[in-house]
Order: structure tokens, then sequence, then C-alpha cells
């Protein structure tokens, strides 16, 4: 693409990075923030500096969050009995949405993919496994999508979790095999959350 400024080529690059975004539509961004206000530009660019540097992941269930315990996590209104197990903290936004959910979260970070080179020990297992051998937690709730992947994490985290008898349910399969849990319809998940379901996969008996 040429354009007739480096720096409008460098600002075009940069939001090119955006995932989903390609050349001609970081373009239309980079020429639509000249056509803004420059007090507005600066206000946007203050705000991208400061969700970098000031939000981190909380200690306890690795959510994106302002402190270092999260909002879900430091409200006493949670059933801290209860851990539902997400990819992503998109998943998080996307069942808190639903309403239908008031335990806690522990966030993955990724799902195992060996054709990626994503073993278990790139995500946040471990810290997960201690929190099935406290004595506070009755209940592992696996929300993963329910892809080749997702599938995988899932009997990976059974096996692993088995031993602590700490029972491990799935979400119903209201959601689409093979497909993403962030795509689905807050109705639908929600009906998928309240129907979950022991996890008893037979390969492992």
């Amino acid at each position: 693409m040429n354009l007739p400024s480096k720096l409008l080529e460098d600002t075009v690059q940069a939001f090119a990075q955006l995932p989903g975004i390609g050349q001609k539509s970081a373009l239309r961004m980079v020429l639509h923030l000249l056509k803004m206000q420059p007090d507005n530009v600066e206000r946007m660019g203050e705000t991208i500096i400061r969700l970098r540097k000031e939000l981190r992941y909380c200690k306890n269930c690795h959510n994106i969050a302002s402190e270092d315990i999260c909002s879900i996590c430091s409200d006493s209104r949670r059933d801290r009995s209860i851990v539902c197990v997400v990819e992503d903290v998109r998943d998080v936004i996307a069942i808190e949405n639903t309403g239908q959910f008031k335990g806690l979260y522990h966030v993955l970070g990724g799902l195992i993919s060996p054709m990626d080179g994503i073993g278990p020990s790139q995500l946040n297992i471990d810290s997960l496994v201690e929190k099935a051998a406290s004595q506070s937690v009755n209940e592992i709730m696996v929300a993963l999508s329910t892809t080749m992947e997702g599938d995988t994490t899932l009997f990976y985290l059974f096996k692993k979790i088995k031993p602590l008898n700490v029972p491990v349910s799935t979400l119903a399969r209201g959601v689409a095999i093979g497909g993403e849990l962030e795509y689905a319809d807050e109705v639908t998940l929600g009906r998928s959350i309240v129907n979950r379901v022991p996890y008893d996969n037979q390969l492992v008996k």
C-alpha cells in the first residue's frame, strides 16, 4: 500500500496488528482519526496507554483487574464453593452477561493445542489444581468451547482433578459442537450453565 506519509504508513501498520483488521480497515480508522478533534484523539490515546499500564491480572483467578484481586473475587456475595473454568477473559464477560452464574472463575489463558505448541505448562492449570485441593471448593465447572482443543483441555483437567474427589461438570450441549463460547447467545449460554452435567469421559474408566 503506497501512502503519502511515512507516519501515516506506520500508524496504519500499527492498527493492522489488531485482530480482524486488514490494511484497508486500518487505513479507514486512521483517516477517521485525522478528522476527529485533537483533544478527542489525545484522550483516546491516553486511555489506551492507561489501559496497558494500569490493568493487571487477578492473582486469584487471572481475570483482568484494576487491583491485585478482581471485583468478582473480592465480592463477598459470590459462591466460593464453585469455580468456573474458562479459556480467557472474553468468556468471563459472556457468562457474567447471562446472570446465571454466581460463583468464582478461573481463567486458563488459552487451551491445550499441540499443533500450536501450547502445552499444559503454559496455562494456568497448577493454580486450578491447588484450588480444587482446598477444602472450600465443592465443584469445578469447566466452560470451554466445544472444539477439539476445548475437549482436549477438558479431558486433561478431568484427569488432574479426579484424584482430588471434586466433582467436575461441563456445560450442557446447548452450545453448538465446534462453536466458540463467546459467540453463543446469552439465553443458550445461560441454559447451558443452569443445566450443566457431570463430566464423565468413557476413556477415563
